[in-house]
C-alpha cells in the first residue's frame, strides 16, 4: 500500500524530513513563521467560537489532533500541529496511555468503508476502486502522523512517541496497530537516502559528543577524557544523522585501528595506549549503538558499517581485514534454563551455570566456548539465531570468525556473556553471498575454529 494517496497528499502533508540537511535552518525559519501566522488565526477562530477545552491534557490532545486530521488550512494547520506536539511533549507519563488508546480506536481503519471499498472493486474492478481500496485500509492515524511530522520538531516527537509506545505493548496488544503505523512511516522517512554519515572527533559540537557520552549503550563512556581517548588519532566514530533530527544521531558506531584482531576488550578501552606500529591493517568495531528507542527495529546498523568500510578504505589504504569484538548479551540467560547434559560432562553441568569470577579454571571455560558455539549456531528464534548480537552481524553478511574466552571480565561481561566475546569478520567479497544465504536458508558463515569446538 503506498504511503500517501493521491487524496491525502498535500502541502500540510509534506514532510520536512525529505529536505535536504542543509536547507533545514532556512525551512526552519520558515515554518516558524507560518505557525506564528497559524496561531494567530486559531486564537481568532476559537474566540469566534467560543469554544471550551477540556481540563483533561489528554482529551484536549485528542481534540487538538481531530481537529489536525480535518483541517484544510497551511498556516493554521502547522499550528494545530505545532500545538499536539507541545501538548503531547507536557502530557504526564501516566496519561499516555489513554492517549494512546485513543489512537488505536478512535483513529483507526473504518471496517464498513473497507468492505464498501471491496464490494465496488468486486462489482467494477477499475482502477479508481483499487485505489479506494487502498485509501480504506489505511488507518485515519498515518495521515494525522503525516500532519505532525510537518511541525517544528515534529518528527522527533513522533519518534519519542514511539519510544514511550514500545514498553506499553506487551500489556496492551491492542495499541499494536499504532506501532505497526508509525514504523512503517518510519521506515520511509529514515531510508537510507535521508541519512547522512559524519566522522565524529574532538572539535564535533560539544552537544553531539554530551549526546554519545549519553547514548553509548554498550561500553559505557566514563567522562570527557574517556571520550577523548576514544576519538584519538588510533580511533573512529562515526554516526548517521537525519535531518529532521539536526544533530541528534541516530546510530554510531566505534572504531579502533590496530594491527592485529582483537582477543580482549581491555585493550580497545585502555585511555593510555601505544598507537599501532606502522600503517594499521585491520578496522576493529568494538560498540554500536542505536540511540532512539522509537526506531527500534529501523534497521540503520548494516548500512552504518558498509558506509564506514567504504570512508576508512578511502582514508587508509593499508586496510585488509574488518573485525567486531562483540558480546553474546543473550548465552548466560539461555544457559541458566536450556537443558545443556549432552553437551558438556555431566561434572561440569553445574559449574558452567554458577556465576562467573575473574578467574576461571581452563576446563570451564573450554566447556564454556563449546556451549556459547552452540548457542550462536544451534539456538534459533524462528529461522534465525536467538542471539540478537549474532542476528544483527550474521544478517549484514559476516562470518561468525572467533570466540574469545575472558574477553570481557566486566561485572556486565560476566553477567551476560561469561566473559565471553565473538569476532565477526567482514570478508567485503563474501557479504552479500553471506548475506543471501542467510536469508534465503537460514545458512551461517561461519569459520572452521568455530565449527571445531563443536566436535570436541
Amino acid at each position: 500500500m503506498p504511503e500517501d494517496t493521491a487524496e491525502q497528499t498535500g502541502a500540510a502533508d509534506r514532510s520536512p524530513a525529505a529536505a535536504a540537511p542543509g536547507a533545514i535552518t532556512a525551512l526552519g525559519r520558515t515554518l516558524s513563521s507560518v505557525v506564528e501566522v497559524g496561531r494567530d488565526l486559531l486564537a481568532r477562530r476559537r474566540q469566534n467560537q467560543q469554544a471550551g477545552s477540556s481540563t483533561d491534557a489528554a482529551s484536549n490532545l485528542v481534540g487538538n489532533c481531530r481537529a489536525l486530521l480535518d483541517h484544510r488550512g497551511e498556516a493554521s494547520g502547522l499550528a494545530l500541529a505545532s500545538e499536539v506536539v507541545t501538548g503531547y511533549r507536557a502530557l504526564a507519563p501516566e496519561r499516555r496511555l489513554a492517549f494512546f488508546n485513543a489512537l488505536a480506536f478512535e483513529f483507526d481503519v473504518d471496517r464498513e468503508r473497507v468492505l464498501a471499498a471491496a464490494d465496488a472493486y468486486r462489482a467494477v474492478p477499475n482502477l479508481d476502486n483499487l485505489w479506494s481500496i487502498g485509501r480504506a485500509v489505511e488507518a485515519p492515524r498515518q495521515k494525522l502522523f503525516r500532519r505532525v511530522n510537518t511541525a517544528p520538531d515534529g518528527t522527533a516527537t513522533l519518534v519519542e512517541m514511539r519510544g514511550h509506545l514500545l514498553p506499553l505493548l506487551k500489556t496492551h496488544p491492542e495499541l499494536k496497530g499504532v506501532d505497526a503505523d508509525l514504523k512503517e512511516l518510519f521506515i520511509s522517512w529514515f531510508n537510507k537516502g535521508f541519512l547522512e554519515l559524519r566522522r565524529i572527533d574532538w572539535s564535533s559540537p560539544a552537544a553531539v559528543l554530551e549526546k554519545i557520552i549519553a547514548y553509548e549503550a554498550v561500553h559505557q563512556i566514563n567522562g570527557w577524557d574517556d571520550l577523548r581517548s576514544r576519538l584519538g588519532d588510533d580511533r573512529r566514530c562515526f554516526a548517521f544523522f537525519h535531518p529532521a533530527l539536526r544533530d541528534d544521531p541516530l546510530v554510531f558506531v566505534e572504531i579502533a585501528l590496530t594491527n592485529e584482531v582483537p582477543a580482549t576488550l581491555a585493550p580497545l578501552l585502555q585511555q593510555e595506549r601505544e598507537a599501532p606500529q606502522g600503517n594499521a591493517t585491520t578496522v576493529v568495531f568494538y560498540s554500536i549503538s542505536n540511540c532512539h528507542p522509537g526506531l527500534s527495529q529501523i534497521s540503520f546498523g548494516n548500512f552504518l558499517i558498509k558506509s564506514v568500510v567504504e570512508e576508512l578504505r578511502k582514508e587508509i589504504h593499508s586496510l585488509d581485514t574488518f573485525v567486531t569484538l562483540s558480546p553474546v548479551p543473550g548465552f548466560r540467560r539461555w544457559l541458566l534454563s536450556a537443558d545443556i547434559d549432552a553437551l558438556v560432562p555431566a561434572e561440569l553441568v553445574d559449574r558452567v551455570r554458577e556465576p562467573v569470577g575473574p578467574v576461571i579454571v581452563a576446563e570451564v571455560y573450554d566447556a564454556l566456548k563449546k556451549l556459547c558455539a552452540h548457542y550462536l549456531l544451534n539456538v534459533k528464534s524462528g529461522r534465525l539465531p536467538k542471539d540478537a548480537v549474532a542476528r544483527f552481524h550474521l544478517g549484514n553478511g559476516a562470518i561468525l570468525h572467533q570466540l574469545n574466552s575472558s574477553a570481557d571480565l566486566s561485572a556486565k561481561g560476566r553477567e551476560q556473556s561469561a566473559g565471553i566475546m565473538v569476532n565477526y569478520l567482514y570478508d567485503m567479497a563474501r557479504i552479500e553471498e553471506n548475506h543471501d544465504a542467510y536469508f534465503d536458508s537460514g545458512k551461517i558463515a561461519v569459520s572452521r575454529a568455530v565449527t571445531k569446538l563443536l566436535e570436541t
